[in-house]
Formats: structure tokens, sequence, C-alpha cells
């Protein structure tokens, strides 16, 4: 079905202030634009994201979005990660600095134990390094799905290798408060979940919660979103729990302690180079 996007402007309405939309309409006759841009509008958006009855949203702009949220063209982050389990708890401070969905590096600060352990990420490529053993690791494509450091997030979920409007095809639902997206693997593709169920607030325009099912429609992990701050000028989700639902006791927490956006970061810190750096 053909479909265009129309920039529209609200007017102020009492205690508010103008707000920009896009809304994705399905005329009978009209040039179909091409997705890409369709995420690019909605990306530099800051007004909320609805349609009206009989208008559609979206999908795989909104989809794009949320994946943007703690990117943008380059980002700082330092963040802290709590691993529960039945039998032990850890906790871990880290730093994170990305350019774009391409490039990202994550080093762990503390424990002293762990001090110095890294991961590099370049487009498709993926490395771990150990300072014990003074060792880089190549991360083989079998191993994206395996969990990074003992944690309940896997190598994919911290480096964002998987585009996922690339890999499902998208439905939407929707109800007075949020969106559902329903996303089910392309008949081409390989994918390692059944299908991923991704909730989103419509006011804010913040994701909620992520639920992931096998191929026998199993639902294997959570991830739910919560504690909206600001940072750097964005009101986005400071803290995520994932939860491992066939693993009973088992969740790991990542909350945000600082975020800033389109700093300047050199092009030798995504280097092997640099993920080798001892402190």
């Amino acid at each position: 079905m053909r479909h265009f996007l129309v920039w529209v402007k609200l007017p102020a309405s009492s205690g508010s202030q103008e707000t920009d939309i896009i809304i994705n309409r399905t005329p009978r006759s009209q040039p179909q634009f091409c997705s890409t841009w369709s995420a690019l509008l909605l990306v530099i958006l800051t007004g909320p994201l609805w349609a009206s009855p009989g208008e559609q949203i979206d999908a795989e702009a909104l989809i794009d979005r949320m994946e943007e949220l703690y990117r943008g063209a380059a980002s700082r982050a330092e963040l802290t990660m709590q691993i529960e389990t039945p039998h032990y708890s850890r906790t871990m401070n880290m730093t994170s600095v990305s350019r774009g969905d391409t490039h990202s590096f994550i080093r762990i600060l503390t424990p002293r134990k762990d001090r110095g352990i890294a991961t590099l990420r370049i487009d498709g490529d993926m490395w771990n390094y150990f300072p014990k053993i003074n060792k880089v690791i190549k991360v083989p494509p079998s191993m994206m799905t395996s969990g990074w450091m003992g944690s309940d997030f896997n190598n994919d979920d911290l480096v964002k290798q998987t585009k996922l409007t690339d890999e499902y095809n998208l439905t939407v639902t929707e109800s007075d408060k949020d969106y559902t997206i329903v996303l089910a693997p392309k008949s081409e593709t390989v994918t390692v979940w059944g299908q991923i169920d991704y909730v989103v607030s419509k006011d804010p325009l913040l994701p909620l919660r992520q639920s992931f099912y096998d191929e026998r429609g199993r639902m294997i992990r959570r991830m739910t979103f919560s504690n909206v701050q600001d940072f750097d000028g964005r009101q986005l989700p400071s803290k995520m729990v994932m939860e491992a639902l066939n693993k009973p006791g088992h969740h790991t927490v990542i909350t945000y302690d600082s975020l800033s956006f389109d700093s300047t970061i050199n092009d030798d810190v995504f280097t092997l180079r640099q993920l080798k750096r001892r402190f």
C-alpha cells in the first residue's frame, strides 16, 4: 500500500506549546516515499507521534526512533550493571562511547578484578579484551546471543548489531496510552527470536517494555524501561531491567548514570590498540 508522511504543526492549547507531529496517511494515489526518509524525519522529532482515527502509524519509523534514542550521531555514557541470580549478585561500573549504529566501545571500570575488560564493535565485527591474559578475542556471529559478562543482556543487546526493521515484519496496534508493535521474522532472514513485542508509550513517546519469544511462542525474556530522566536535553528511561523468564531468579539491571550526545569522539577510540590500553 502506498503511503506518505505529513508534517503537521498543532496549535498551542491551554498550558501547552505548539507541537510538530508526523502522520502516515494512506491515500489512493500518492507517490511512495522511501522508508529511510520516514525514519529520518521521525528521529528528529521532539514531539509525540500519533495518528488520527483512520490513519496508520508508521511502525518501522517508530521502531527506528526507539532504537536511536540512546545513540544520536555520537554518545558517551557511564553505566552501572547489576546482575542478580539465586546464587550470587555482582555490580559493574562501565563507560561506553558510540558513533551512530556502526561503532561501539564499552570498558569496565569496577570491580577491580574486572577492570579493563572491554568490548569493541565496528560494523559487523566484535572483539573482547581480557587484560588478565592480555588477549583480544574476536566474537563469532554465533556468539552474539550469548550473555555479556554473565548478564542477562547478550552481546547483541550491548552493541546493537541487529537492526530490528531489517529482520522483522512489523504490525502495530494501539490503545489510549501506548502502541504495541509485533515483530515477526521475515521469511528470508534467520533470527534468534520467533517474535518480539515492543510496547511504546504515547506521551511521552518512549519505550516501556520488550518481550522476546522463541519459535514455539514461549516468552523467554522481558525487558522493562523506567525512571525517566533528562540526559543532555533528552527525556529518556535511565533504568532497564532484563528478566530471563526461563531462569527463575535471574535478572540484570542497567542504569544510565550519565549520558551525553553528539560528542566529539576521535577515530582512534574505535581501534584494537585502544581496546588493549591498560589502566
